[in-house]
């Protein structure tokens, strides 16, 4: 009998400490599937493979009330983790596509580039757009500054203007989105 086999075997009788086993040993496969799938799906799925792992996991291996799901071997598990990736995959898609999560909008991925890559030609509209945004919103505004123009990283301008860098990060995605609509209106 396997490792993989014990584990499940166990799980199956209940013990608690065999699901925190499990994981370790069958994440780079898991992790391979998980890749697999979302190789698949069309451009813009905002789930990565490591979450999509944790969460079918999770799924699967926290289910107390389900006294009859026993994994027998290896592939018996990894079909459930591959249909517990699919729901997940499926569930996403339908809530993207609802009205209530921008469904009815087309989603645009925002990356650096869109602000630092700007012509020379277009640097007075830049400056002008982000003298409107700094009178919005000045923090944000020094935020782009110092990446933008001082070439700060992320964490360096968080650390400079004294705020987090999941704040920082949020900022950024505002200013760059606030500035590509003013950019675009221009």
């Amino acid at each position: 009998m396997t490792e993989v086999t014990q584990i499940l075997d166990a799980m199956g009788r209940g013990d608690r400490q065999a699901s925190g086993q499990l994981l370790p040993v069958l994440y780079r496969d898991l992790r391979r599937l998980a890749a697999d799938l979302l190789g698949r799906e069309p451009a813009g799925q905002t789930l990565e493979a490591t979450a999509l792992v944790h969460e079918a996991y999770v799924r699967l291996v926290d289910r107390e009330a389900d006294d009859e799901q026993r994994w027998k071997h290896r592939g018996h598990f990894f079909a459930a983790a591959a249909e517990a990736m699919r729901r997940i995959l499926v569930e996403q898609a339908r809530r993207k596509r609802s009205v209530k999560h921008g469904g009815e909008y087309l989603r645009v991925d925002l990356d650096d580039r869109l602000v630092c890559s700007v012509p020379a030609g277009q640097l007075l509209a830049l400056d002008e757009a982000l003298e409107r945004f700094d009178q919005e919103d000045p923090q944000k505004a020094r935020l782009v500054k110092l990446r933008f123009f001082a070439g700060l990283s992320i964490e360096e301008a968080a650390e400079a203007l004294g705020i987090s860098r999941a704040t920082a990060s949020r900022h950024w995605t505002y200013a760059r989105a606030w500035l590509h609509d003013a950019l675009s209106a221009d």
